[in-house]
């Protein structure tokens, strides 16, 4: 009997013993220091501004072609955001082609009125892919220019994080779809935004190197 009250006794102790080291074990996988706080939420704190997907996200314009965009004036990004989007584009010589179709169709004022509005600007390359003979045609074409041009307006602001695999209806009154994370996305699959996330005073402007075509 002796026997047995001396090893649960000790047993006791060891217990007592381990507790301590238990919870202290516990407290160092649990927190990143003293002060309590988990080292998983201390990186949280670090991680990039991220998008549905977890990728990090471009909280600015980015693209190559954002490099020609003037640095100062009308036509430099602080330029244009103060500018409604049809004027803030005519003061960027790469989008003259659009601003002419634009004007062609009467849109500079139904564009520049709107409210929160996402356009995807074809560049001059862009139009210059299609034949000179179809492109004249069209920009002498009122209703089909206007419904091209309207196909590339989408009536809400769109962040880059949106553009990840979406689909949204545009002023046309059909849809568009949109692909790619970070600083990286196409629209319907063949056009590149080579210079996105680009403010306006009434809109977010992603400049592509393709013109999108609605079914006719």
């Amino acid at each position: 009997m002796f026997r047995t009250r001396t090893r649960r006794a000790l047993a006791a102790v060891v217990a007592t013993a381990a507790l301590p080291l238990a919870l202290t074990a516990c407290g160092m996988n649990d927190s990143g220091g003293g002060d309590g706080t988990s080292s998983g939420s201390a990186a949280a704190e670090k991680t990039p501004a991220q998008g549905g997907s977890g990728r990090p996200q471009a909280s600015g314009p980015f693209g190559p072609a954002c490099a020609t965009v003037p640095k100062e004036g009308a036509g430099s990004f602080e330029g244009m955001a103060k500018d409604p989007v049809a004027t803030a584009a005519s003061n960027n010589p790469a989008l003259s082609t659009l601003v002419t179709a634009v004007k062609k169709a009467g849109l500079v004022d139904t564009l520049n009125n709107a409210q929160n509005i996402t356009v995807f600007a074809p560049t001059n390359d862009a139009f210059a892919k299609i034949p000179k003979a179809d492109l004249d045609k069209v920009l002498n074409d009122k209703e089909t220019l206007t419904k091209i041009l309207t196909y590339h307006v989408v009536g809400q602001k769109l962040a880059p994080e949106q553009l990840d695999g979406g689909t949204f209806e545009t002023l046309e009154k059909s849809t568009l779809t949109t692909s790619g994370s970070g600083e990286s996305y196409k629209v319907n699959d063949s056009s590149d935004v080579v210079c996105g996330n680009v403010p306006t005073a009434n809109a977010t402007v992603y400049i592509v190197d393709t013109v999108l075509m609605p079914k006719m």
